[in-house]
Formats: C-alpha cells, sequence, structure tokens
C-alpha cells in the first residue's frame, strides 16, 4: 500500500528521496483506516520505506492490529530519487524544466538526470531495479505466508509491473492513491506466476472509488456479472446462458448500491442474461439511462468444453486443461474459440466504446463515466489490453463476481484522448473485506 496524505501532496511538492514531508491529519486518519481495514488479517513480516511519511503510516497501521509483525525498513522501498526537483512544487518544475517535465509525463522511462561524475541517470530505469531487487530479497523467505508492504506511489507502481512483467513503458499505466490497498498473489519467485487479486482498494476511506485525476476525460467502470450456480459449481459456461443465482442476484444489488453515488452518463453489456440482469439492478438506480447491448462482449465461446465440470473435461481432452491453465494463448477450444479471437473482438469492443464516448461527451468538469458489464474472459483480456500485456499473461488479473475495476482516459485541452491509466481494479469490498472471498469460477 501507498503512504497517507502528506504535507508535500497537498502542497502539490515532488517528494522523492526527500524526508521534509510528513503526513497530514487527513494522512494519518487514512493510515489509521488502512489499520482497521486489515486488523483480521494475520501478517508474518512488515516491510516499511525509511522515509517518515511511509514509516509513520505504517507505524499506524501495525498498531491497529492484534499481534503486529516488526516493522523491517529497507531502501529498496524508497521513493523514486528525483534529486534535482525534490522540493519543488510541480508548477515550478514544469516552468524551470520544460522539456524534462514533458518527458516525465509522456516517457517517464526516458527521463535523465544529470549525476556528480557527470553521468545521466534514468530516474524510473533504477527504480524498476530496485523493485526487483526489493522481490529478490524477500520473497524466498515467506513461502505460503502473507506479508505487508508500505511504500511509495512510484516504487509500488514498480513492485506491481515487476511482479506481473510489465514493461517499465507501462508505468504510467498504474495508478497508487494515498492509503490505498493492492493485493498480489506470489505462486512462487519473482517471474514465476503472480495474480493481481485487487489494487488500488480505496472504500475503507469513505471513497468507494479513486478521485478521477484532473485532467481525466473518460472513466470506464469495468463490472464483472454476479455469481450463477455454474460458477459456484466450477462449471465451464462460456456462452451457454445461464442466469444469476440467487447469491449472484444479491450481489448486484450490492454493486449497485455501491455505485448509486457515482454519476454514470452511458451504460453497455453483454447481451447475456448473467451481466444484462447485473446491469439492469445497477440501472435501477440511475433510472434516465438506457442499457446498450453490445454482442462482441460476450463470454468466450468454450466449445464442446461448455456444461462440463474440470474432471469431466480433463476425461474427454487429456492435457487440454493444463496447457490452458499454463499457456491459455496456444489453446484452440473444441469448436469454440481461441483466446486470440476473444480478445480482437473484446478490445475492439472496448475500444470502439471509448471513442464513440469521447464524440458524445458533454463538456463537463467531471469525466464523462461509462458503465461496461460484462465476463471473466472478457474482462481479463480488456484489463491486458488496458495495461500493455499480451494474452500470454490472461491469468495477471482476477476478476470477481460483482466486481469493480476503473479505467481513466486523459482529454487534452484540444480534446484528444490519451492513454489508458488502470486506477483501480478488482474492488470486491462491497460484497464484504478487502480480500475477494468470490466464487473461484471454472476459469
Amino acid at each position: 500500500m501507498r503512504h497517507g496524505e502528506s504535507t508535500f501532496n497537498v502542497q502539490r511538492r515532488v517528494q522523492g528521496h526527500c524526508d521534509q514531508s510528513n503526513l497530514t491529519e487527513t494522512g494519518q486518519a487514512g493510515a489509521t483506516q488502512v489499520g482497521i481495514a486489515l486488523k483480521d488479517l494475520s501478517f508474518a513480516a512488515a516491510y516499511g520505506s525509511p522515509l517518515q511519511r511511509a514509516k509513520q503510516t505504517a507505524e499506524l497501521i501495525l498498531a491497529q492490529l492484534g499481534q503486529p509483525p516488526k516493522l523491517q525498513l529497507r531502501d529498496t522501498l524508497k521513493e523514486i530519487n528525483l534529486s534535482e526537483w525534490e522540493g519543488m512544487t510541480f508548477e515550478e518544475v514544469e516552468q524551470q524544466f520544460p522539456d524534462q517535465y514533458r518527458c516525465w509525463n509522456d516517457r517517464p522511462h526516458e527521463l535523465t538526470m544529470g549525476a556528480a561524475d557527470g553521468i545521466d541517470l534514468y530516474p524510473l530505469v533504477e527504480l524498476q531495479e530496485q523493485a526487483r531487487q526489493f522481490w529478490q530479497s524477500v520473497l524466498p523467505h515467506h513461502s505460503d505466508q502473507t506479508i505487508l508492504v508500505i511504500a511509495h506511489s512510484g516504487i509500488n507502481r514498480c513492485l506491481i509491473s515487476t511482479a506481473l512483467g510489465l514493461g517499465i513503458e507501462q508505468y504510467g499505466s498504474l495508478y497508487q492513491s494515498n492509503c490505498g490497498i493492492s493485493v498480489l498473489n506470489f505462486s512462487g519467485g519473482l517471474g514465476e506466476l503472480v495474480q493481481l487479486e485487487s489494487m488500488n482498494l480505496t472504500g475503507h476511506l469513505g471513497q468507494p472509488l479513486p478521485t478521477p485525476r484532473k485532467n481525466c476525460g473518460i472513466r470506464l467502470l469495468l463490472v464483472r456479472h454476479g455469481e450463477t450456480d455454474w460458477n459456484r459449481d466450477k462449471r465451464f459456461q462460456g456462452q451457454i446462458d445461464v442466469p444469476l443465482n440467487a447469491q449472484g442476484k444479491v450481489q448486484a444489488q450490492q454493486v449497485a448500491e455501491f455505485l448509486k453515488s457515482i454519476p454514470i452518463d452511458r451504460a453497455v453489456t453483454s447481451p447475456m442474461l448473467r451481466p444484462k440482469q447485473t446491469a439492469e439492478a445497477i440501472l435501477e438506480l440511475h433510472p434516465n439511462l438506457t442499457l446498450e447491448l453490445e454482442p462482441e462482449l460476450q463470454e468466450i465461446s468454450h466449445g464442446l468444453w461448455e456444461g462440463k465440470l474440470e474432471e469431466e473435461i480433463e476425461q474427454g481432452y487429456p492435457g487440454l486443461l493444463k496447457q490452458w491453465q499454463d499457456a491459455p494463448e496456444t489453446v484452440q477450444m473444441p469448436e469454440g474459440e481461441n483466446l486470440q479471437q476473444v480478445w480482437e473482438r473484446a478490445t475492439a469492443a472496448w475500444d470502439a466504446i471509448v471513442s464513440s464516448t469521447a464524440s458524445a461527451a458533454t463538456g463537463s468538469d467531471r469525466p464523462t463515466t461509462v458503465l461496461v458489464v460484462a465476463h471473466d474472459a472478457v474482462n481479463k483480456a480488456i484489463l491486458c489490453h488496458v495495461v500493455g500485456q499480451s494474452p500470454a499473461q490472461f491469468w495477471t488479473f482476477k476478476q470477481g463476481n460483482g466486481a469493480v475495476s476503473v479505467i481513466d482516459y486523459a482529454r487534452s485541452q484540444e480534446g484528444t484522448i490519451g492513454k489508458p491509466m488502470l486506477q483501480a481494479m478488482n474492488i470486491t469490498t462491497h460484497l464484504g473485506g478487502v480480500l475477494d472471498k468470490t466464487a473461484a469460477g471454472a476459469l
């Protein structure tokens, strides 16, 4: 998680390695709220940045835990080193270093800063390596354990991206709010399969969704449908039109209540029953919207696997299920789709929604907000697309029944739409607790 709000955050000053910034009252309260949200979890270890804004946050969190581990401070969790800018306001940086500032916003991995010996340094490249070193030093000591990591926005983005195998050029596609909680599940060491269970949860702070950035033009709320009986049974659904079960209807109502206060300007859903029922429940609290049906958002066709349990698939197609779990991009579903086909139609539909929303923007001060309700595989494909991953990384993102993800697109003064930023992913706190406890499902 990221530290609480700091004095430099409020003053819009560059922090980096500078240790003159400490927590505001809001930051202290946020850290305490994080501790309360995590108090039912057991942590084998806690690691924190030694910079005081993160160290204060960690101490306030640990004070709320029943049996807190000892805080271990690591220099590898320090924030990015922006030595030439630290202590300056962002406005001052933009005025005094216009070319570097533009590079930081557009291509941060290419930003250089001079060192004392005259050799240019690449701060983000060094930060990415710093994140790798942290994982490599810590993970071998915590197999099958839960650990707590408290650091900063930049290093947290690098911790997430190095864990997931994202390229450094995708740094700007991930966001970290003050006191936002993210959950990573490691299957082993760095380089082995890692699942991002959730990212940037802020509900414990009284903020259902992260606050949009000032230049946000379009916000998309990507929702997975509620539970079905086949999800509960771990039976492959695909394009068989299974409706929500009783629990799924409850989840749809919980999502609706969660998004009740969020202005929504447009709503799009897969035409299949389970997402359509979920979307309709949400729109009961947004009655002025017309629900649009998008056929290209239908779930992956599992072909002859549909209606079957995993053991039935293994019996009929030996080894293919394991291949789907290990290398999903290589599997052609018997008489169904392959992942590339799903990728192409789902991401094309997504990009079309963004494009048509941009052209119809109202010019309001707040972003135009679009609700999109779809399925597990489709949502995974869209999320990978947003952060520049390929079908080979299909299992990176978890999508729980009734989960909400938030993707923002910046708008320039000329009205053009920029690159997407994943603001939050797989929010299920409205269904109970920090961890995703929804049905595992056949995927």
